[in-house]
């Protein structure tokens, strides 16, 4: 592997710019040419905060009692509100312990303790994992989720996690294998709160919205994940992938439940990679997924165009503008399906609509990097004035490892070069009239160009070179011009403005590149000590999550806050709800060492927070 000329890619200030940014154009709403003239404001209140649940005093060492804790430190485990919904004027809401250690020993498969004054991660040597030996040990920092409802006239916060543990001790062996509480809805008076669980199947547990009674638990051994539900028409469905972490494909589910059996559900959409989110928009369901790690069943009709005289005058159309055309499903390859129209249902969707979903843009088609394009995955999804709106997601890491296992680097340069150009943040496109000859696939931030390694170059030494995408952003730059923006996590509408709450990975990179860098093999490609490497330095100011916002389709982006809404340690936005123009906002704070409030830095632990428009 041979990296990209020293001369074009060294990086230019002390906030590192990986190879996809050689150089950040202007702030993407001066670079679009529309700047709003009088930007909105809004306020923020802290409405609720995770609280240390456990005492640590070192990676393999037994938990001392407490909190508070008498020996070793507080430690706050729940990291994320990994779900969110509301009825009768309370939020319900579910979490997510250590979600990024979680992620680091499954996804990107380094279960290694690792322990800094932010975070641990114990993975085989945790007390759980001692414990339980058959607990495996990717997971080892697995703590069972928690579930609660804020009412928001009382402004009283209620656990109701014990409601699940007293209920029987099926109920309580299915919440302690919940890996977290990923999905929610209320719907028809039920309270759903759902999540991926050990063993690859998907636990669901139900309360009634009006009294707050637990109403029971189940599992679904099919499916191995769950991130979402959508109402449309007045029916509530969900989407659910198939084997672990959903590997293996997924499905779209339509609820024909009630409180009596809050558990019914009917299969209406089987699509060749899992479902991450859904969004109404044009009289369909349409939905993002994740790439799938080992094939699944195709659904059939699922070629991206349609078929027939449509599709091929599609096809050929686009063509000759110079975008390409997505291709049939890849089970490898994330993307937008959409399904038939609702109108023909009973109401709604039915299980004969089940394979007549189609793929109608695929990551393959904007990313030139073929092994790059499998590790996108899709976010979320959000009709708004007239265009279905989608993100993109990207692992920290994750794509790195991915070309490093192909094409492993020779050296130190190699492996920075590696580092620099193999790096994707969130692209946002939106589109219309899907399945049309007027279809429209509009790229709003992203990159002309992205850095694609071809092995064949250089007389087969291999080179990483710019390649089209076949797009031209027209708000701005990838990751709205902050490389570290990597998920987009959420997208909910309130007081006629598109919000669009991401993840930024900025406060973990300084810990995870030159980690990366070490699994190489080469440890110094990261600190630059080398005399042909700068440092990668990455400036404070980026810290904290990114929450931006559409006021009109016809003008860019703004930032409604870059850095976690007044706390650097979240990192994200991880669930949204809007209420009249007010939005509840759910965040991922996994710094679980994070516990002193007198030492001058942020709490660690997931927050609930309410954004209200100022004035």
């Amino acid at each position: 592997m041979h990296r990209v000329r020293k001369s074009r890619w060294r990086l230019l200030s002390a906030v590192v710019v990986l190879g996809v940014l050689p150089a950040l154009a202007a702030t993407p709403s001066a670079a679009a040419g529309l700047l709003p003239s009088t930007p909105p404001t809004f306020q923020h209140e802290l409405l609720a905060k995770a609280t240390p649940d456990e005492c640590f005093d070192g990676i393999g060492q037994p938990y001392p009692a407490g909190p508070p804790c008498a020996q070793g430190q507080a430690k706050v485990n729940q990291a994320y509100v990994w779900s969110l919904a509301r009825a009768n004027n309370r939020l319900w809401f579910g979490t997510g312990a250590n979600v990024n250690c979680i992620v680091g020993g499954t996804t990107l498969s380094r279960p290694n303790p690792r322990l800094n004054d932010d975070y641990v991660c114990e993975y085989a040597e945790s007390q759980v994992v001692r414990q339980n030996p058959t607990m495996p040990t990717n997971v080892g920092d697995h703590r069972h989720p928690r579930a609660y409802v804020y009412d928001q006239s009382s402004r009283v916060l209620t656990e109701k996690t014990d409601d699940i543990k007293n209920a029987s001790a099926d109920d309580t062996s299915r919440l302690r294998r919940t890996l977290g509480l990923r999905a929610g809805a209320t719907h028809q008076g039920v309270v759903i709160l759902a999540g991926p669980a050990l063993g690859q199947s998907v636990n669901m547990f139900a309360f009634d919205t009006a009294t707050g009674q637990y109403l029971g638990s189940t599992s679904f051994a099919k499916y191995g994940n769950i991130r979402n539900f959508v109402v449309a028409d007045n029916v509530l469905y969900a989407g659910v992938g198939v084997g672990a972490n959903g590997r293996e494909g997924g499905y779209v589910l339509r609820w024909a439940g009630d409180r009596t059996n809050p558990f019914n559900f009917v299969e209406v959409g089987q699509l060749a990679a899992q479902v991450a989110d859904l969004a109404v928009h044009e009289g369909r369901i349409f939905v993002s997924t994740w790439s799938a790690a080992s094939g699944g069943a195709l659904a059939a009709g699922s070629t991206a165009r349609g078929s027939g005289l449509i599709g091929n005058l599609t096809g050929s159309l686009l063509g000759l503008v110079g975008i390409k055309p997505v291709e049939e499903a890849d089970p490898g390859v994330a993307g937008v399906w959409m399904s038939p129209p609702l109108a023909e249902g009973e109401p709604g969707l039915t299980a004969g609509d089940t394979g007549r979903w189609k793929l109608v843009w695929s990551a393959s088609s904007y990313e030139p990097d073929p092994i790059i394009a499998g590790t996108y995955g899709l976010g979320a999804l959000m009709s708004y004035d007239g265009y279905l709106y989608w993100g993109t997601m990207h692992v920290p890491m994750k794509s790195t490892s991915k070309v490093a296992e192909v094409y492993p680097p020779g050296d130190e340069v190699e492996a920075r070069a590696l580092l620099e150009n193999s790096q994707r943040a969130v692209s946002i496109f939106r589109g219309k009239r899907f399945g049309t000859l007027l279809e429209d696939v509009d790229l709003l931030y992203g990159e002309a160009k992205l850095p694609a390694y071809d092995a064949t170059a250089n007389n087969g030494a291999g080179a990483w070179e710019y390649v089209s995408t076949g797009h031209r952003a027209l708000h701005g730059r990838i990751g709205f011009g902050n490389i570290y923006t990597n998920y987009t996590w959420t997208m909910e509408v309130a007081g006629g403005r598109l919000f669009i709450g991401t993840m930024d990975w900025s406060y973990l990179a300084k810990d995870l590149l030159p980690d990366a860098a070490a699994q190489m093999g080469f440890r110094d490609a990261a600190k630059g000590l080398s005399s042909e490497l700068d440092p990668i330095v990455i400036d404070p100011a980026l810290y904290g999550g990114d929450l931006w916002m559409y006021e009109s389709s016809l003008r860019p982006a703004t930032a409604v806050d870059t850095k976690g809404l007044g706390n650097h340690l979240n990192y994200g936005f991880r669930t949204m709800l809007p209420d009249g123009a007010n939005l509840y906002l759910g965040t991922a704070n996994p710094m679980n060492l994070r516990t002193d409030p007198t030492d001058g830095v942020p709490e660690g632990g997931w927050e609930l927070l309410k954004l209200t428009p100022a004035g």
